[in-house]
């Protein structure tokens, strides 16, 4: 697998006399590289990146990439109302987000049958009004000790007290009726909250 960026005007992304290159030779595939990853385009972006502020520093520069699912993914354990339970969860069912089990190298760890091993973290920091940070977890010492708030708790900590008394969500398939409403269930009011709103996909680069 070849991955490289190219330019209408330039040719492809590399330096004067190709000292340089964005270039990524990958061997796909489960028993030799894995597949390239989300990690791999960052890491492909930071290089390009790099390249044009070394080399070209004079001129703008936009890396343009396709809507392949890859280029969308967001950070590990981002925020995400979607699948949050309103209520506190039980410690022998606490709430985490699941993820791609990664080696010490961030490359995805493969079980036997050829899938991706998942592990569960938990959800990032959500933020206050006033900038200061919000954990969505207990924290240590408090006798619900690291287990997941749920949204009730979540939007009154925020003051949004009637909002914490809404319904869960509107239907199963997060499609509310009211497509203008923000605040018909739990999950629409905290999807629409500006921490949640800005949440940047990992390819942040690009």
């Amino acid at each position: 697998m070849v991955a490289d960026l190219v330019s209408a005007d330039y040719g492809w992304l590399q330096s004067p006399y190709e000292a340089e290159e964005a270039q990524v030779l990958f061997k796909a595939g489960k028993i030799c590289e894995g597949y390239f990853t989300s990690e791999d385009i960052l890491k492909q972006a930071e290089k390009a990146i790099n390249i044009l502020e070394k080399h070209y520093p004079n001129e703008d520069h936009v890396l343009v990439y396709d809507n392949a699912t890859t280029h969308l993914k967001c950070p590990d354990g981002a925020l995400l109302a979607q699948k949050m339970p309103k209520f506190t969860s039980k410690p022998e069912s606490n709430w985490l987000v699941k993820v791609n089990a990664v080696d010490a190298t961030r490359k995805p760890i493969y079980a036997p049958n050829g899938k991706i091993l998942k592990t569960k973290i938990q959800m990032q920091d959500a933020t206050f009004a006033d900038g200061t940070k919000q954990s969505l977890y207990f924290p240590l010492g408090h006798e619900k000790e690291g287990l997941f708030k749920g949204m009730e708790v979540i939007l009154k900590e925020c003051g949004l007290i009637a909002e914490s008394q809404l319904k869960a969500q509107c239907n199963s398939k997060f499609d509310c009726p009211d497509k203008g409403q923000t605040n018909c269930c739990c999950h629409h009011v905290l999807y629409n909250q500006p921490d949640f709103v800005e949440v940047e996909f990992t390819q942040n680069l690009l």
